[in-house]
């Protein structure tokens, strides 16, 4: 029996619909807090049951006869790491026997990025757990980009905290892709992967794209962490994404992101999107 938790968020989402393509639905588990949004994979025959990652209790009772759990971390950011604890903790009182978990890159002590605190306490709470566990290290997605890339084609200037630095970006299509692989074969017991487009992007690599795009000239402004984020609150950027993004963008900097892996193409079996495909594959067609 295989579950999902967060199911009806976009990665979860994702996911269980790649699972339930080549699994019978009878053997699928998906967890969420709103059982309604799943009402059509209800429908083809998996099992959809409440869940709250703040009801061990409940969590337990979710994870009931699933062997092996997808728990996707969640987006309570900052607050999240005893969330995460509880539904590990659920999970072994249920039973469960294999932990795929979706991570970041390179979750150590010197990396910027604000995510790093809660997904190296989840990492350690599977690995003293008793539980097998996976990480799956997703990059940042590549739709992130999109906004940046389509505002710097139309301005003619990109503005970056990202220095020298490149980030491997993967689509969200292949992360769940990924993570449905980990899910349905065997194998993957006790493993890190990190889960990467098939290039490391520069600044300046976005900047070619967006004048392709866009057809004008677009120039590169290089500014450090606090001229980056006052330009996000000028912006309206509501606070936490503002800490958010511009961590990631000193992760970049520092060197963090740019490791690319074959771990997709192990998984899958096939190649990672390139970036700028899906890049253009997510903004809008020209005259429409």
């Amino acid at each position: 029996m295989i579950g999902i938790t967060g199911a009806s968020g976009a990665l979860g989402r994702a996911t269980a619909e790649a699972v339930l393509r080549t699994v019978d639905p009878r053997r699928v588990v998906l967890t969420t807090r709103r059982p309604e949004a799943l009402a059509d994979l209800a429908d083809l025959g998996a099992r959809v049951r409440p869940a709250d990652f703040d009801d061990v209790r409940g969590l337990t009772a979710a994870f009931e006869g699933v062997d092996r759990l997808l728990l996707v971390s969640t987006d309570n950011v900052g607050a999240r790491l005893e969330q995460h604890r509880a539904a590990i903790a659920g999970a072994a009182a249920a039973g469960v026997a294999h932990v795929v978990y979706t991570s970041v890159p390179e979750p150590v002590p010197g990396n910027p990025a604000a995510v790093v605190l809660d997904h190296a306490g989840t990492e350690g709470a599977l690995r003293e757990s008793g539980l097998r566990w996976t990480m799956l290290r997703n990059h940042l997605y590549a739709h992130l980009q999109v906004s940046a890339v389509a505002h710097a084609a139309a301005s003619g200037r990109l503005v970056t905290n990202h220095g020298t630095g490149a980030a491997a970006y993967v689509t969200r299509e292949d992360c769940a892709a990924a993570a449905a692989a980990a899910l349905t074969q065997d194998g993957h017991e006790d493993r890190v992967f990190e889960v990467s487009g098939p290039e490391a992007v520069t600044a300046g690599d976005l900047v070619a794209l967006a004048r392709e795009i866009g057809g004008r000239e677009v120039e590169l402004v290089a500014v450090d962490d606090e001229t980056f984020a006052e330009g996000l609150r000028a912006a309206g950027v509501p606070e936490l994404d503002v800490r958010l993004i511009t961590s990631f963008g000193a992760s970049t900097r520092g060197g963090y992101l740019a490791g690319v892996s074959s771990a997709f193409s192990e998984l899958t079996g096939r190649a990672p999107t390139p970036f700028a495909e899906a890049i253009r594959t997510a903004l809008p067609r020209r005259g429409a």
